[in-house]
């Protein structure tokens, strides 16, 4: 199918202007000037026209940290592949990055065919994986190598979660080193497990059960050593990082020094550490506060995190917003931690919100047009090795288009905008001023006037080629 975009202003990471977008089959075929006079001919011929007059036109959402179907705490996050990847689309995302899971004992080719089996046929939109090595040694050391070759190119470790997926220095060294020589990414989950497991369980020895106390038993200190320790050891190794889902200023302060000496680390946050906090949510009464326990851990409002994450990801010492999406239900699964918050499955939802909520930063002058883009879209393609098929607005890239309405509004809540597998909505109440109008998928059209036209298995699986900002 042909369909001209026309009217609308293009935004991407370096600027706005008007232009039509004409899309042919899966890819973008032209952008073209305002007045230009083959506009008239195209419009004639398109086989769809959308006039995306008075709103944005930009390139789909790239979301590089999602967890569906994730095993945690006993049970599973409770968006399979169709679910998740449909409410995404329903956000404006167009891409996802998710995590085949080796646990220890595992072989690492096994455990990213059980992704496959899990995600292939499954997916309404692109998608791609990160591979989890929950445990390192020789032998999951070579198929880092051999995934490489398949298009997996980023591998995440875990400083925290003994006994489950924590590596301890010496095998975070090791994978470094591999990884230093295959030119993959390290991704890094920056907390000291071993201090964090004596607060817990000191905290439950003192009777203190509550969910607030998962965010009081992670304390900053926690997240900001750990990032130091994994940056060290990069530097070591000359390996690229990424620390994901940094929510203490003190922790980004340390991701800011060392990219003030110029090395290949890179920061991640995500929308509940930008919105949400340690008073207003987690230490809501009774078990409310279960539907905010996610690691690392909401921070206090008093200690001003937000604020300097917001700052931070202006000066680009956060260059990406990502959402760690692992939804778990109150029901059947948070209360499994009635009574012993270390038991709560750690997670939020938020793969179909994070467009939204990142957008009304721009409205509320956090960041500019340009920038929401760039964190959301053009900088994950680039990290994770998409680009320029994925995050931009250009002739030759796939056809992944969002059409956003500046003028509309977005409610969030259980019975208002939510698509997502869960029996709540963390972002509940939430008003944004922006909404999503249409969303196009490689060419096909799977979000319009206010209604799902996707299909189960458009998704297409993504090999991935290399970072692309290492100096």
């Amino acid at each position: 199918m042909t369909i001209l975009i026309k009217n609308g202003t293009v935004v991407s990471s370096t600027g706005s202007y008007s232009a039509d977008v004409l899309i042919d089959g899966e890819t973008i075929a032209a952008v073209i000037a305002p007045g230009d006079r083959s506009l008239g001919d195209l419009e004639a011929s398109a086989e769809k026209v959308i006039d995306a007059a008075g709103k944005y036109v930009i390139p789909g959402g790239v979301d590089v940290h999602t967890h569906m179907e994730l095993p945690f705490g006993g049970t599973f996050a409770s968006d399979t592949f169709e679910t998740g990847t449909r409410a995404a689309a329903w956000g404006g995302t167009t891409t996802i990055i998710d995590f085949a899971v080796q646990k220890q004992g595992e072989r690492v080719q096994d455990s990213l065919a059980a992704w496959h089996a899990k995600a292939d046929g499954e997916c309404a939109i692109d998608y791609g994986f990160h591979q989890i090595i929950g445990g390192v040694d020789d032998e999951s050391l070579k198929a880092m190598d051999e995934l490489v070759a398949e298009g997996i190119t980023s591998f995440k470790l875990f400083m925290a979660y003994p006994g489950v997926f924590y590596s301890d220095d010496g095998q975070v060294l090791r994978a470094m080193q591999t990884a230093a020589n295959n030119g993959s990414t390290i991704m890094m989950h920056a907390e000291n497990g071993i201090a964090i497991d004596v607060l817990v369980q000191q905290a439950l020895a003192a009777g203190n059960t509550d969910p607030k106390y998962h965010g009081l038993t992670r304390p900053w200190e926690t997240e900001a050593e750990a990032t130091n320790r994994a940056i060290m050891l990069a530097k070591m190794t000359g390996t690229p990082l990424y620390i994901v889902h940094m929510s203490a200023k003190q922790a980004v302060k340390v991701v800011q020094d060392a990219r003030d000496e110029d090395l290949n680390v890179f920061g991640e946050t995500c929308p509940q550490y930008l919105y949400l906090s340690l008073e207003d949510h987690l230490s809501q009464p009774g078990f409310e506060g279960a539907k905010y326990v996610c690691s690392t851990p909401l921070r206090a409002k008093a200690e001003h995190h937000q604020e300097e994450l917001w700052r931070y990801l202006r000066t680009n010492d956060l260059s990406i917003v990502s959402t760690d999406h692992c939804p778990f239900c109150m029901k059947e699964q948070k209360e499994l931690g009635l009574g012993n918050f270390a038991k709560i499955p750690n997670g939020i939802g938020s793969v179909e919100h994070r467009m939204d909520l990142i957008y009304q930063g721009v409205v509320d002058g956090e960041i500019t047009l340009e920038r929401w883009v760039e964190i959301t879209a053009t900088t994950p393609a680039r990290m994770f090795g998409l680009y320029p098929r994925k995050g931009i607005i250009a002739p030759g890239s796939d056809a992944d288009v969002v059409v956003y309405d500046p003028a509309a509004r977005t409610e969030i809540g259980l019975h208002k905008k939510h698509h997502m597998n869960m029996d709540h909505a963390a972002w509940e109440g939430f008003d944004i001023d922006g909404k999503v109008d249409t969303v196009l998928s490689r060419g096909k059209v799977v979000i319009e006037n206010d209604a799902y036209t996707g299909t189960k298995g458009h998704g297409q699986f993504l090999k991935r080629g290399m970072n692309q900002y290492l100096t």
